[in-house]
């Protein structure tokens, strides 16, 4: 599949916007709203980078959390569970290329989530 006109979708912790999506890699550009994040969860089929355009990102990691701001990035590899939050004040926007052999939202295992989305219970 390839697009090159952008793609708008809305979601409970902000949007996305689908820039290019081709056989090879997507990019979209992400805006969590402030206090939100994204569901923890892992991919089977790509990798993601993660580029911060504005505000600062918290990123968790496998369960390491660290904080990036603008003009950083962080690499998030095939099957590494991560997650996206917006602690902050002002809305967080990120460029994000995802790179491997699908880029489905069905390839998305949510390991937690906070708006009961949740595929996997990873307490017990």
């Amino acid at each position: 599949m390839s697009t090159n006109d952008p793609t708008w979708e809305e979601r409970p912790w902000g949007s996305f916007t689908v820039l290019d999506d081709q056989e090879s890699h997507k990019v979209k550009s992400i805006t969590v709203l402030p206090g939100c994040r994204l569901s923890y969860q892992r991919h089977a089929h790509r990798s993601e980078h993660w580029f911060v355009i504005s505000g600062r990102a918290t990123v968790t990691l496998d369960g390491s959390e660290f904080e990036i701001g603008h003009g950083h990035y962080v690499d998030v590899p095939r099957g590494t569970a991560h997650r996206l939050e917006n602690r902050r004040d002002e809305p967080l926007v990120i460029i994000e290329v995802q790179y491997g052999d699908y880029f489905g939202e069905d390839d998305i295992i949510r390991l937690s989530d906070d708006y009961g989305r949740a595929d996997v219970d990873e307490s017990h």
